[in-house]
C-alpha cells in the first residue's frame, strides 16, 4: 500500500492558476502598502485556493514487477575450437547458480549460431539481444551478460539496451592463428588453359614475412603445391583438364602457431567452358545419315567440324585425268600421324577398310584412344563384311565384335537397365520405363555383334547390342551399330531425341563430370549437404563425411533411381566439407568464399569494450576467473574488478486505487469562514 496526495480541481485549470496569480498579486500588495491584516488576507485567498484544488488522498495496492535480465551464449562455430564451449557452459551454469535464488529477477537465455544460408552477416549478438528484449519495458530491464570470444559481427557503436552490458571473454589471450584468404579466383576457365587463383596467407599474432606452402587439391586428385609470401596476396594458375565444374582445394599447410586448421582451407569451383570441341568425321560413304551427322555437328558454333566422305576408293578406276578431278587427296598422313592427338573426338561413320589408311594409322587411333582420345563408331552393313575396320588394329579398343549377320526390321531402340542407370541414356526423353514402351520411332537395320567389354546401354530385337560404351586405358569408346539414327532427325514416326543423344555421348565420351557414370558428389543449399553417387555397381558403401571442424559422420545413401544414390545431411558449420567413401571423393563448401565467421577466430575484447563501457558494463576473460556476480541499485556502479552487476529497478504493477477527499465539505466550509472571520477581526482592531 502507498499513500500520495493528488489534487482534481473544482475548476478548470487555467482559471485556477490564474486566480492563485490574482491572490498572490493583491497579497503582495497588501504587505507593500502595510495594509492591517494582510497576513490574513492571504490566509484566506491560500484556503480558498486549497479548498477550489480539492486535494485528494490516492492509496494504491502495488503489486511489484521481477526485473528481466538476458544471457547470450555465444555458440557460432569459433566457439568450437580448444575448451571455449565447455569453458562458456561453466559460466552459465556458475551464473545460474548465482540467480537462483533471485525472486525479483527473470532470467531470459538465448543463443547465436552460425548460418551457412543467407547472407554472410557473421555473428549477430546483439541481434539476438535485441529480440530476447524486445518485448520487455525499459524500466524492467536489469542488464545483459553476454558470453562469447568476442568475434560479434553486428557490434554497435552503442547499444539499444538502456541497462549495463556484461561481457565474458573465453578463450586466451594472445592467441595466434595462421588463416587462407582466397582473394580472387576466377568463375570460368578454357578447358587445357589455367585458370588464376589470388590468395593470401596470413600469420595473426605472428611474425610477418616469409613463406608458406599451399596444397592444391582439383577433384579430389593431388596436383602439388605452391609456395606463396605470408602476408601478401599472391596468384597461383590451376589447370583446367575437363569441361564443366572444375572443384579446387586451397590448403595452406600448417604454421608454426595453430588455433584451428579450419581456416586454412578454401574450395573454389571453376567451370571448365571448351574453346572449341574439335571433332573429325570420317564417313565410309554417301548414305541418308551421313549429311544428319554433319548438319548436326556443324549446327553447334563450338564445334570445329573436320569431315571427309569417301568418294572415290582407291580400287575405283574410270580413266579420269588427275588434273581434271575436283576431289582432294585424303590427308591421311597429316590427320592420322601429325594431328592426330589435337582433335578431342573422332568419328567413323560407315568407313569401311579399303586400303586408304595403313594399319599404322589404326594403330595410332588405337593409341590415341588408350591415352585418353575418345573414338564414336557408327557402324552400317560394310561392319560386318571383310573390309570391317574390326578386322584392323583397331579392334582391340572396340567392345563389340561383328557377328556377320544384318537384322533387317523394324525395331523400337530398348534403353537396357544397364542404360537406365547410365547417365548417358538415363531419362533419355521418350525412352522406356518398366513395362511402357519407348515413345520414338522404328529403325530398320541392326547389325549384329557380340558384346565384350563395356556396358550395353540400348539394345535392338531379341536383346541384341545397339549401343556399346566402355572405357579403353585413359580414353572412350562408343559403338553404335546401326545406321538408322537419322530417321529419328528426319521425324520418321514421331522422330526421337538424336541431337539429345549425340549430346550426351559427346559429353561422356569428352569426361564431362555431369554425365560421368561413376561420381560422387555433393552441393549445399538452404542449410543442407546434398549427397549424390552415381553408380552401375549394385550397391554402394557409406560415405564418411567429414565437417569443417574435423568432426566425422558415416551417412548410408537411399536408392533414388537406377544408378543413382542420394543422402541429406544438415550443414551448421562454415567451410569445406570432404566426403570419401573408399574408391571416390567430393568436396562442398559451406558459406562464401572468405566467411566473416572464419576471417579471425581468435578471442578479443577489442570489439566489444566501447559499447560495454559506454553503458556502464564491464569486460573480463574468464581465463583470469568468473566475477562474481551482484545486484546493484538504478543509480549504483554496475561493474568492478572482480564482479559485474545487474540492475534492481523496482518496478510494480498497480493493481487497485483508493481517493479520498483531504477536506470533506464540512471541514472545507470551517476552514473558509474561519479565516474570514480571522480577517475580518484583525481588519478591526
Amino acid at each position: 500500500m502507498a499513500t500520495t496526495i493528488d489534487f482534481a480541481p473544482l475548476l478548470p485549470l487555467p482559471l485556477l492558476w490564474a486566480l492563485i496569480a490574482v491572490s498572490a498579486l493583491l497579497t503582495l500588495y497588501a504587505f507593500v502598502r502595510r495594509a492591517r491584516g494582510a497576513w490574513a488576507r492571504g490566509l484566506v485567498f491560500a484556503a480558498t485556493v486549497l479548498v477550489l484544488a480539492n486535494p485528494l488522498v490516492v492509496r494504491e495496492r502495488r503489486q511489484p514487477l521481477s526485473d528481466i535480465a538476458a544471457i547470450v551464449i555465444d555458440r557460432s562455430q569459433s566457439m568450437g575450437i580448444e575448451f571455449r564451449g565447455r569453458q562458456a557452459d561453466r559460466a552459465l551454469a556458475a551464473i545460474k547458480k548465482r540467480l537462483a535464488g533471485e525472486k525479483t529477477l527473470e532470467i531470459r537465455e538465448t543463443s547465436v549460431t552460425t548460418q551457412t544460408t543467407g547472407e554472410d552477416n557473421g555473428t549477430q549478438l546483439f541481434s539476438a539481444l535485441n529480440a530476447a528484449l524486445a518485448d520487455v519495458p525499459p524500466e524492467r530491464v536489469a542488464g545483459a551478460i553476454l558470453i562469447t570470444d568476442g568475434e560479434v559481427h553486428d557490434a554497435p557503436k552503442k547499444s539499444a539496451i538502456r541497462a549495463p552490458l556484461q561481457a565474458l571473454i573465453v578463450g586466451r589471450k594472445d592467441e595466434r592463428d595462421r588463416k587462407l584468404t582466397i582473394v580472387d579466383a576466377a568463375r570460368f576457365a578454357i578447358v587445357g588453359q589455367d585458370a588464376d587463383i589470388v590468395l593470401r596467407v596470413d600469420d595473426f599474432g605472428g611474425t610477418t614475412g616469409g613463406s608458406a606452402d599451399v596444397d592444391i587439391r582439383i577433384d579430389g586428385r593431388d596436383t602439388g603445391s605452391r609456395v606463396v609470401p605470408i602476408g601478401r596476396a599472391a596468384t597461383i594458375h590451376v589447370p583446367i583438364a575437363h569441361g564443366g565444374e572444375n572443384v579446387i582445394e586451397v590448403e595452406a599447410k600448417p604454421g608454426p602457431a595453430e588455433l584451428t586448421l579450419q581456416n586454412n582451407r578454401a574450395v573454389v569451383a571453376v567451370s571448365g567452358v571448351r574453346d572449341r570441341l574439335r571433332v573429325l568425321l570420317v564417313s565410309g560413304e554417301p548414305h541418308a545419315g551421313e549429311r544428319v551427322w554433319r548438319n548436326l555437328l556443324k549446327a553447334d558454333p563450338s564445334v570445329d567440324l573436320v569431315h571427309f566422305t569417301i568418294l572415290r576408293p582407291p580400287d575405283k578406276q574410270d580413266f579420269t585425268p588427275i588434273d581434271e578431278l575436283s576431289l582432294i587427296a585424303f590427308p591421311t598422313r597429316e590427320l592420322f600421324s601429325e594431328k592426330l592427338d589435337q582433335f578431342d573426338l573422332v568419328i567413323f561413320d560407315r568407313y569401311r577398310e579399303r586400303g586408304i589408311l595403313p594399319l599404322a594409322y589404326f594403330e595410332n587411333i588405337a593409341g590415341y584412344v588408350e591415352n585418353g582420345g575418345a573414338l564414336l563408331v557408327s557402324a552400317g552393313p560394310e561392319f560386318s563384311e571383310g573390309t570391317s575396320i574390326y578386322r584392323t588394329p583397331l579392334a582391340s579398343v572396340l567392345p563389340a565384335a561383328p557377328t556377320g549377320d544384318i537384322v533387317a526390321q523394324g525395331f523400337k531402340p530398348i534403353v537396357t537397365p544397364a542404360g537406365q542407370a547410365h547417365p548417358v541414356t538415363r531419362d533419355l526423353p521418350g525412352a522406356n520405363s518398366g513395362s511402357t514402351q519407348p515413345s520414338w520411332g522404328r529403325w530398320f537395320r541392326l547389325i549384329g555383334a557380340s558384346k565384350i567389354t563395356g556396358q550395353t546401354v540400348m539394345s535392338g530385337p531379341n536383346d541384341r547390342p545397339l549401343l556399346v560404351l566402355d572405357n579403353i586405358g585413359k580414353g572412350r569408346v562408343a559403338e553404335l551399330l546401326s545406321d538408322q539414327a537419322w530417321l529419328w532427325a528426319r521425324g520418321f514416326e514421331g522422330g526421337g531425341p538424336q541431337a539429345e543423344l549425340l549430346r550426351r555421348l559427346a559429353h561422356w565420351l569428352m569426361k564431362e563430370p555431369e554425365l560421368e557414370e561413376e561420381r560422387l558428389s555433393a552441393a549445399i543449399t538452404n542449410g543442407r549437404i546434398a549427397i549424390e553417387r552415381r553408380s552401375m555397381a549394385d550397391t554402394v558403401s557409406p560415405v564418411t563425411l567429414t565437417f569443417p571442424s574435423g568432426k566425422r559422420q558415416t551417412v548410408n545413401l537411399t536408392k533414388a533411381a537406377p544408378g543413382l544414390w542420394r543422402a541429406s545431411v544438415k550443414a551448421d558449420e562454415l567451410g569445406l566439407y570432404r566426403l570419401n567413401d573408399a574408391t571416390r571423393s567430393a568436396v562442398a563448401a559451406a558459406g562464401p568464399l572468405n566467411p566473416k565467421e572464419v576471417a579471425d577466430m581468435r578471442a578479443t575484447d577489442a570489439i566489444l569494450a566501447p559499447v560495454v563501457q559506454a553503458g556502464g558494463g564491464s569486460v573480463h576473460w574468464l581465463a583470469d576467473g568468473m566475477p562474481s556476480l551482484r545486484r546493484v541499485g538504478a543509480g549504483a556502479a554496475a561493474a568492478g574488478d572482480d564482479w559485474i552487476g545487474l540492475r534492481r529497478n523496482g518496478a510494480y504493477r498497480v493493481t487497485a486505487v483508493e481517493q479520498q477527499p483531504l477536506l470533506p465539505p464540512w471541514a472545507a466550509l470551517l476552514l473558509l469562514l474561519g479565516t474570514l472571520l480571522l480577517a475580518w477581526r484583525m481588519e478591526g482592531r
